[in-house]
């Protein structure tokens, strides 16, 4: 077992103040590549913000055995994510869901379809992913749980803490979770004593200092 998956399932709460923190301050301090794309998007709404280290699955095209296998192995508070890359079958239905949410696994983040969204809706169990179809994969499959794997383009490795809401998906890699956290409520703090007229006057200057560095001419 690696170092951050003993990280992710131990007593201590990786992901504890994360869910303060919105997806857009993380954003910012993150940049691209730890942003998940625009397809994996939240279920249902109202979604609540949530943050847990990742429980990282593999699952091939058409098939959904290691989903289920790890709905019974991710710790509770985990986010279980999800590489499938497949749009023709679902990864999991309303009795799984619920599983893993009786069990304590804060949201799945999936790239790829589930189906039973009524249900998932109603429960209040937060799902991420690409969409839905009421047709289920196979369960034949086996990969190994807890590898390095791409959902929504981001590379999400064990034991990273992964911040969802509204906004979208956010990826903080474990090796910086202090640093990015107290980051980003050094930026929160910042930003609330800043009033929206102090704000527009220094968005005005910078934009019109760019505007005079380009040659903009009116």
């Amino acid at each position: 077992m690696t170092d951050a998956m003993k990280d992710a399932t131990g007593p201590t709460a990786p992901a504890a103040g994360f869910a303060d923190i919105p997806t857009t301050t993380l954003a910012d301090l993150l940049g691209r590549a730890q942003v998940m794309d625009i397809g994996v998007r939240p279920l249902w709404s109202p979604v609540p913000r949530v943050a847990g280290p990742a429980f990282t699955v593999r699952c091939p095209p058409g098939d959904n055995l290691m989903l289920h296998a790890a709905i019974h192995r991710a710790a509770p508070g985990s986010v279980i994510v999800v590489e499938s890359g497949d749009l023709d079958y679902a990864l999991a239905g309303g009795n799984v869901c619920a599983v893993a949410q009786r069990r304590g696994v804060a949201a799945f983040v999936l790239d790829g379809l589930i189906r039973d969204l009524g249900e998932v809706r109603e429960a209040g169990f937060p799902v991420f992913a690409r969409g839905v179809i009421p047709i289920p994969g196979g369960k034949k499959a086996v990969e190994p749980l807890n590898t390095e794997v791409t959902c929504g383009g981001a590379k999400v490795n064990a034991g990273d803490v992964v911040v969802a809401d509204e906004e979208g998906v956010v990826v903080v890699p474990a090796a910086r979770r202090e640093e990015i956290l107290a980051a980003a409520r050094a930026k929160l703090a910042k930003e609330a004593d800043e009033t929206l007229d102090a704000w527009e006057a220094a968005h005005r200057a910078r934009v019109e200092g760019i505007l005079r560095e380009q040659g903009f001419e009116e």
